[in-house]
């Protein structure tokens, strides 16, 4: 696949022009060649993927063939019900009946006309499980594994996983991977599945230079990749678009007509049909956005693609497109409260041995498990640690407003390491050499008491002290009264239902050395972007479309309302947006 902008010719014409290859850029891409339009895709880094490569990419649409495969009882109203509770007045309804309308139809048609296809899980339940409506699966879809041998020299342009979240220099690993490999030793089903995947990667690494078993994020890149090469979609990589070209204003306001793109000298002047769909990820690592919208919050806590530059927001702004408005609530309970304009996610730091800063998003796999608190600098707990990811890093903001909660601790004692991990540490992990590194650097800190942990921590070890033995009591009795750990189905979900406990959520910290590891709020995603109408066409400051302009994922404002009440609340409406933008496009290319 030529990724070079020289096999763009000058002044040439392209029905759709889409600029940014994360999944939202890529669908859209594929939709309108889906549709028989001439696309052009333009990513400004050297790798296709965006976040999405990196993450677990998990779609929240509900209503999909899949999903409905695992719970029929879901509904229309059922899913709009659970939205209006969790979003209410922050976002237009308009838009998220658009998105339950055509979002299991964007899915439909990537999989009856494409290499995309879906998965779903048994349990994977929507955040906000106490809002009448909300379910435990059906709505959440996953992109099944790929072969990336399929792609031939163009696997070298999916964007890698984060290092941190692969074991074995470099092998992928989802859900069923983990626990086969935990497994290991036990049953003799799990070594095989484990042998199997292990010398297929040593075999890739070989081979291919990296492992082309792609699951999650990459195996989705991967998919959508393979179709657009089969549709012949023109994809560039390393360019920036540099002007949105349009006609003279009218009353009606601009009309977008073509693209300014460069790479390593080269400047083209392309034309559009249809229109321009703006999918660039949002304004997570814009100097001036971030300062403004983000202060405080440091550009090395966001574990986000490097490519969500902001930059073709600026050009959309330049030709009088705006911004949505965020005075948002972070639960449903919050009504009032001012949200910040990003998706959050706790995160742990460290440096690689290249001289790059990591950061680790805390997700699921320990912070909400038994055996672990999190405390703020004092040695006190402020969060129910078994929230949502987002409300999470909403916490920490919030409770260091009262005291120095950034960065935060969350500790654990030497049970709970070896049986979960702790962040960058792998489950197994016990005192000695595969701890030692974590230690050396400062990434982990180790006390052989709890008080002394504290003093490492610079923290009051009689406060600590008496925080573990309040949270200890609550353990015991299954019940944590101080911030209600473990009272939905989404939190006990995501506990340890294998431990004999009475709440899977709380088991209480006794085995020394106990341990910790700052957490700070990482921005995952960009929750503020350009107002659009139900067709994902960008809106102008009189609130009236722009001609030829589209925006999805997070160049979109967020339909939720900076609120996140399931897994893949971005990616999901980034696809429905995408298809919707797409189908829009080239019904105006056509006339």
């Amino acid at each position: 696949m030529d990724v070079s902008l020289r096999s763009v010719a000058d002044q040439d014409v392209f029905d759709v022009v889409v600029i940014g290859a994360g999944c939202a850029g890529m669908s859209a891409a594929l939709c309108a060649a889906i549709d028989g339009a001439r696309v052009l895709l333009v990513e400004r880094t050297e790798y296709l993927g965006g976040t999405t490569a990196l993450s677990a990419a998990t779609s929240w649409v509900p209503l999909s063939k899949p999903g409905l495969a695992v719970d029929p009882s879901d509904s229309y109203e059922k899913a709009l019900d659970f939205l209006d509770r969790a979003v209410g007045a922050r976002a237009p309804r308009a838009l998220r009946e658009a998105f339950l309308a055509n979002g299991h139809e964007a899915v439909a048609k990537l999989e009856d006309n494409s290499h995309v296809q879906y998965q779903v899980r048994q349990l994977h339940p929507d955040y906000m499980t106490e809002l009448p409506g909300s379910v435990l699966r059906g709505r959440a879809i996953e992109p099944k594994p790929f072969d990336g041998r399929l792609l031939g020299k163009a696997l070298k342009l999916i964007r890698p996983p984060i290092p941190e979240f692969t074991v074995l220099g470099g092998m992928m690993v989802d859900r069923d991977d983990i626990g086969h490999l935990l497994n290991v030793g036990k049953s003799f089903k799990s070594f095989r599945y484990a042998m199997r995947i292990i010398l297929r990667h040593q075999m890739d690494r070989l081979l291919h230079g990296r492992g082309t078993r792609l699951v999650m994020g990459n195996a989705l890149i991967g998919r959508l990749l393979l179709s657009l090469h089969e549709r012949k979609v023109t994809v560039v990589t390393r360019c920036n678009v540099t002007a949105l070209q349009t006609q003279p204003a009218t009353e009606k306001g601009a009309s977008v007509t073509g693209v300014v793109i460069e790479q390593d000298g080269v400047r083209r002047e392309v034309a559009v049909r249809g229109g321009v769909v703006l999918a660039s990820g949002g304004f997570n690592h814009h100097p001036a956005r971030r300062s403004e919208w983000l202060p405080g919050i440091s550009s090395e806590w966001c574990p986000a693609a490097p490519g969500h530059t902001g930059s073709a927001q600026d050009l959309a702004v330049a030709i009088g497109a705006s911004y949505g408005a965020t005075t948002t609530a972070s639960s449903p309970a919050d009504e009032g409260k001012v949200l910040s304009h990003a998706f959050w996610a706790p995160v742990s730091i460290r440096k690689r041995a290249d001289g790059r800063v990591a950061a680790f998003p805390h997700f699921v796999m320990d912070r909400g498990k038994p055996g672990m608190i999190t405390v703020n600098q004092r040695g006190e707990r402020f969060v129910n640690e078994s929230t949502s990811y987002h409300l999470f890093g909403l916490a920490m903001q919030a409770a260091d407003r009262h005291a120095p909660s950034i960065p935060a601790w969350l500790v654990c004692d030497a049970e709970a390491l070896a049986r979960y991990g702790l962040g960058m540490i792998r489950p197994g992990a016990k005192e000695g050499a595969s701890i030692a590194p974590f230690l050396a650097d400062g990434y982990l800190t180790q006390g052989r008491t709890v008080a002394e942990l504290a003093a490492k921590m610079g923290a009051d070890p009689a406060v600590l002290t008496a925080t573990i033995e309040r949270f200890n009591a609550a353990a015991e009795r299954g019940v944590d009264a101080e911030f209600q750990r473990g009272s939905t189905d989404y939190q006990r979900a995501n506990g340890d239902a294998t431990r004999s406990a009475k709440n899977p959520c709380l088991g209480a910290l006794r085995t020394g050395p106990y341990y910790a590891i700052r957490l700070y709020p990482g921005d995952i995603g960009a929750a503020t972007g350009l107002r659009t109408d139900a067709a994902a066409r960008v809106l102008d400051q009189r609130g009236e479309p722009i001609a030829g302009l589209y925006a999805c994922g997070n160049d979109m404002h967020s339909i939720m309302g900076g609120t996140y009440p399931a897994p893949g609340i971005t990616i999901g409406p980034g696809l429905t947006f995408a298809y919707l933008a797409a189908q829009d496009a080239v019904a105006r290319s056509a006339t």
